[in-house]
């Protein structure tokens, strides 16, 4: 096996996450905008701010992931090299994952950046508890990304297929939330927590890239 295939399809993928202009921007955009609004609308108190936070943020960030999505696999069905990608000696899954990881340090990994500064709206404090907290994003949001990706190769050959990825994805994504909101708090099982996610993530990039290829090639067909 060759690794040239999987190497033009992330470099590929990375060119692709900026061909609408936006890029990084658009999701960034959203996650931000989530949260900001949220304050609005609850109030200012300290307590809620502090407790609701964490959930907020990742239910934002899960939203987010699935801004972008759509392009990660439509523009190689639509051009034909979808197909080309299948006939190199390289697995389709490991192509696959490739993309998707392109488009999750394009997109994804700006968002858990970005999350400190987001959690000081809602008054955490400020310690290096926070650089904690965007690793806990970072893992999540790599987990949001590759069953999001599942979703994008369900709907590859649907036009405008965000809604479908999100009817797809949303179910996967549930575990990964509860168990990196519940890695911020001081509830009970909190001290498993970030393993668990550490998990969930784990699994996602050991199953998810298999299911991908599967949809490709029943796209493909």
């Amino acid at each position: 096996m060759t690794p040239k295939p999987i190497l033009a399809a992330f470099g590929q993928a990375l060119a692709e996450a900026w061909a609408g202009g936006a890029g990084a921007l658009l999701p960034l955009g959203f996650f931000a905008g989530a949260a900001v609004l949220v304050p609005l609308g609850i109030g200012t108190d300290p307590d809620t701010l502090r407790a609701v936070g964490p959930g907020i943020l990742w239910v934002a960030l899960a939203l987010s992931s699935l801004v972008t999505l759509e392009r990660i696999f439509q523009a190689d069905t639509e051009d034909g090299t979808l197909d080309l990608w299948l006939q190199t000696e390289a697995p389709a899954s490991a192509i696959a994952a490739a993309k998707t990881m392109a488009h999750f340090l394009t997109a994804g990994l700006p968002l858990a950046l970005l999350s400190p500064l987001l959690s000081l709206m809602f008054l955490a404090d400020a310690d290096a508890t926070l650089l904690v907290h965007a690793a806990y994003y970072a893992i999540g949001g790599l987990a949001f990304y590759f069953w999001g990706g599942v979703g994008a190769a369900l709907s590859a050959t649907v036009r405008r297929g965000g809604l479908l990825i999100s009817l797809i994805a949303l179910p996967l994504y549930v575990p990964t939330a509860i168990f990196g909101a519940l890695a911020m708090t001081d509830a009970p099982g909190s001290q498993s927590a970030p393993l668990l996610l550490a998990a969930s993530a784990l699994f996602a990039l050991a199953a998810a890239p298999f299911a991908m290829a599967a949809a490709l090639r029943l796209a493909a067909d």
